[in-house]
């Protein structure tokens, strides 16, 4: 059972959290209603009940200097317990806060959705540190980097990997991280209906390439359990971002999530390039169209050419439709690899783009979530541990 300790002298706050835990978190909240710390972790658990503590929040109006001079204490005592401060975010100030302990900053704003999903990380950081009694080294494995893919526009690759990005979030909650790298026009942010504060341009500055919490305070938190760095605002901000950023970007994030799912931009751009290098799994998009089949057909011979293939690749027949005039041979024999997934023409995908809430998150009953699913098992450690199941398989339109 999670365990939460509250305190704060504001109890607007506390019902708030409150809420949030009841809505579907185990455990219990205790609060203590003062801004005045315990001078020590002792003190403090002597006025605790005997359930185990996980995570302790230190809520609005308690002082910032006091509050990470105690983080500082925890950190060297309990390093396994996960210290959320409640405070406004200032990317100086985070820098600051980790290195006194503080696991997490939530803003005194936060929705009962965002308050859940904050506590919930906790608790797994509490449990992971207690496990391996130590935090995440450098060395440990990586996530896997799903890149999504395709020369040509228009064939619904944001849809592909926003759709990707929420299944994913459901065999893994909270350990999901969507990436808008179309840096001029990319569409993550209102294909998932987010209107993020943050985005890629400050994740690649000098504070968050050095420090994985800082980058964690630019991300966008989602409802349906995964995290979103969406595109800059302004394309102009595009021309700011180097390749070699994008590639630090992508490696950090693999140390810090289990799945890490890229949007990129139509085309090769250098931009794509770089995360492609990243990659562990690439997953090439194509509709049933000749445009867009001979499409991906250059587009691979040049990254054969460059030797940059992802060891797993996945191809992705999208929009699928019998009365195109093409077949999948025809698609198969002109791209020169095997379809692995078709996903078949569907008003109801279109209308869940629109409305910005994907077809798997709205548990929606149509034929192009068949295959959406069977595109997310793909990354499923359970579907790749098993030997006899073969990867590439003939799909049927």
């Amino acid at each position: 059972m999670s365990r939460f300790v509250l305190i704060t002298p504001n109890t607007d706050f506390d019902q708030r959290l409150r809420q949030a835990v009841a809505g579907g978190l185990p455990g219990s909240v205790q609060t203590f209603f003062t801004s005045i710390l315990p001078a020590d972790p002792a003190e403090l658990f002597g006025a605790l009940n005997q359930e185990q503590l996980e995570v302790l929040i230190l809520g609005p109006d308690v002082p910032v200097e006091d509050a990470l001079r105690l983080a500082t204490v925890f950190d060297v005592q309990l390093p396994e317990l996960s210290v959320i401060l409640v405070s406004e975010l200032d990317p100086a100030f985070v820098l600051q806060a980790m290195r006194s302990g503080i696991r997490d900053i939530m803003s005194p704003d936060a929705d009962l959705a965002q308050i859940r999903v904050m506590l919930e990380r906790a608790c797994q950081s509490f449990a992971s540190r207690r496990r391996t009694g130590e935090p995440k080294q450098s060395g440990s494995p990586k996530g896997l980097v799903i890149g999504v893919f395709s020369p040509k526009g228009g064939v619904g690759k944001t849809t592909i990997a926003t759709n990707i990005a929420v299944g994913l979030g459901k065999i893994a909650p909270m350990s999901v991280v969507i990436v808008d790298l179309d840096l001029q026009f990319g569409d993550v942010a209102s294909g998932l209906y987010l209107n993020p504060e943050h985005t890629v341009t400050d994740a690649v500055t000098p504070s968050a390439s050095q420090d994985s919490l800082v980058l964690k305070a630019f991300l966008t938190v989602h409802p349906a359990s995964i995290y979103a760095l969406c595109a800059p605002k302004d394309p102009v901000e595009a021309d700011e971002i180097s390749p070699e950023q994008v590639g630090r970007l992508l490696e950090q994030l693999a140390q810090e999530f289990q799945y890490v799912v890229v949007d990129t931009a139509p085309g090769l751009p250098e931009i794509g390039l770089a995360a492609l290098e990243q990659c562990s799994d690439a997953v090439w998009v194509t509709g049933m169209d000749v445009p867009s089949v001979r499409g991906l057909r250059s587009g691979l011979d040049i990254l054969r050419k460059l030797n940059l293939l992802p060891e797993t690749r996945h191809v992705v027949l999208n929009m699928a439709d019998s009365k195109s005039g093409l077949s999948v041979q025809d698609v198969e024999s002109t791209v020169g690899a095997p379809v692995d997934v078709s996903i078949p023409r569907s008003k109801a995908v279109a209308f869940s783009t629109n409305r910005g809430i994907p077809v798997l998150q709205d548990s929606v009953k149509d034929p192009a979530v068949k295959g959406l699913k069977q595109l997310v098992e793909r990354f499923n450690p359970a579907w790749r541990a098993t030997a006899q199941r073969k990867l590439h398989r003939r799909v049927v339109v």
